[in-house]
């Protein structure tokens, strides 16, 4: 399923070029446009779900798949020893800006504290 609107459904068709650093048959991972670190790379679904909780509800064994294919882009971009982040925004509070649930792959230096207040 995909959402004609959604810009990573059109990355997926092709129809958006993105710099891509891993893709099975239902997961592709590529380079943020806008990195917060020196590895920052997002992980998404091919199909459309909106957030973390609608992927995981309706297909667990893709959520697992995502999860797999951050560790193989952490472990490809060389931050798997030296520490990295998963990071998934569900909902506006969170600031989720891009409705196609999407995973952060970050990396490449220290992070600091996860939530500053």
């Amino acid at each position: 399923m995909t959402d004609t609107d959604c810009i990573f459904c059109k990355i997926v068709a092709g129809d958006i070029p993105s710099t891509r650093v891993l893709e099975t048959e239902r997961v592709l991972a590529f380079r943020d446009l806008y990195p917060k670190a020196p590895t920052h790379v997002l992980v998404i679904p091919k199909d459309h779900y909106a957030n973390a909780a609608e992927v995981a509800a309706a297909d667990p064994g893709l959520t697992g798949e995502i999860v797999a294919a951050a560790g193989e882009v952490a472990a490809a971009e060389g931050v798997a020893d030296s520490g990295w982040r998963l990071i998934a925004n569900s909902g506006p509070h969170s600031g989720q800006d891009v409705f196609h649930v999407h995973f952060h792959v970050l990396g490449g230096k220290p992070l600091g504290p996860m939530v500053s207040a």
